[in-house]
């Protein structure tokens, strides 16, 4: 009789194995990802692992929604911090964005990740992309501004840069859309867009 574990255990166990899985799908990509390397990662019997999960595919949506998704409260807590919208919006890139990105840009396969998920599993791409539209509305305000911001922050990693330079670009972008000195988001851009119409 196999011996059982406590619901922690199974909590640690599944994280091994999240942790496992993604630093595979990173390095190695998912099409070349085999439950062996998984379970090898994570040391654990293949057979195990697919008493845990059924196949690839629902180890992949799992990773996703663990390291990416999840960040939701923390995200929803950034946006409506008492810092400025430009610290705010920082923030928020932070956790949705640049942190996830430090570990894929130094990655064989890190940049096909998000592509593959929502191939994969369309639903919580699209939940990991409300997440971020959430967060930035909440501070800009407005949805014309939050969906050029969105777009622009997408367009920031489209040739894979250094975490350095994606940091600068993405200061850069939140300065254009909640500048420093402002106490208020889309107001104080909107005045801003006004006093360089009428200089």
């Amino acid at each position: 009789m196999p011996k059982m574990i406590t619901d922690n255990e199974a909590a640690v166990r599944r994280a091994k194995i999240l942790t496992a899985a993604r630093w595979c799908f990173l390095n190695f990509g998912f099409a070349k990802t085999a439950f062996e390397d998984i379970a090898k990662r994570a040391n654990l019997s293949r057979t195990l692992l697919y008493r845990i999960f059924k196949d690839k595919e629902e180890i992949y949506q799992a990773v996703f929604v663990d390291w990416l998704v999840s960040r939701r409260p923390a995200a929803k807590l950034a946006a409506k911090g008492p810092a400025s919208p430009y610290e705010r919006l920082l923030s928020v890139c932070r956790l949705m964005a640049l942190e996830p990105w430090s570990e894929m840009v130094g990655t064989p396969m890190g940049s096909e990740f998000l592509e593959t998920c929502e191939l994969i599993d369309p639903k919580s791409e699209a939940l990991y992309r409300k997440v971020v539209y959430e967060s930035v509305a909440a501070i800009l305000g407005d949805e014309a501004s939050t969906e050029v911001f969105v777009l622009a922050l997408d367009g920031l990693f489209a040739d894979k840069p250094s975490m350095e330079v994606l940091e600068g670009r993405t200061k850069l972008l939140a300065a254009r859309f909640a500048p420093r000195s402002a106490k208020k988001g889309p107001q104080s851009w909107q005045r801003h867009l006004k006093s360089k119409r009428s200089s």
